[in-house]
């Protein structure tokens, strides 16, 4: 076995617009950089992943969260918050990062690759399962996380490790109440989006 990289150009097709921190040009340079390794691609499976589906995606985000992304640049918005931008192919690409995701869960699971380096864009940590925010559409690792245990009954448990400047708030979230996903985030608080204090420990059971 080996490591899988997941990526597919409609990455480079979210355009957040000029002057904006998440960029084509990030996506591009990691991949070509990887690349540039010989030796080190060589050993990489390749991996080209599909969309994600709606059933997935609402198994962690609300049907009205799916249909304000999808319906935004058609019906004349290129923004959903002051950070969080859209262009032409956004909604697609969200699809294609959240199903690179899944790609990745489907590789290991069933043993073609060891672990997997997913590289998509637009990002998801900061989507919350009512609102895209902080450059995120749609909650990419929370949808990977929630469609292992929904496919593979062996895992009954997630734990998702977020390492980061900013708290993956959004993550954090959508499972706060669920005791089957343990969620631990590294971050510098209070940065953006200011939540992440030590006291944050899930409610409930979760």
């Amino acid at each position: 076995m080996t490591t899988a990289i997941v990526h597919h150009p409609i990455y480079e097709k979210h355009d957040t617009g000029p002057g904006h921190p998440e960029t084509a040009e990030r996506y591009r340079v990691a991949i070509e950089a990887l690349r540039g390794d010989k030796k080190l691609w060589g050993r990489l499976e390749e991996i080209t992943p599909e969309k994600a589906g709606k059933g997935a995606i609402q198994a962690v985000h609300t049907k009205d969260h799916f249909k304000r992304v999808e319906g935004a640049f058609l019906n004349g918005l290129d923004r959903l918050d002051a950070d969080t931008t859209l262009s032409m192919q956004s909604f697609d690409a969200s699809l294609f990062a959240a199903g690179g995701a899944i790609s990745a869960v489907d590789a290991v699971i069933e043993g073609s690759a060891r672990n997997a380096f997913v590289a998509v864009r637009p990002p998801g940590h900061h989507a919350t399962a009512e609102r895209a925010m902080g450059f995120c559409l749609f909650n990419n690792v929370a949808v990977a996380a929630r469609y292992a245990q929904n496919k593979f009954k062996e895992i009954d448990q997630v734990a998702v490790i977020d390492w980061d400047v900013h708290h993956g708030n959004g993550t954090q979230g959508i499972f706060y109440t669920d005791p089957s996903v343990f969620f631990f985030s590294m971050h510098q608080y209070p940065w953006y989006p200011g939540t992440g204090s030590r006291g944050e420990t899930g409610h409930g059971k979760g």
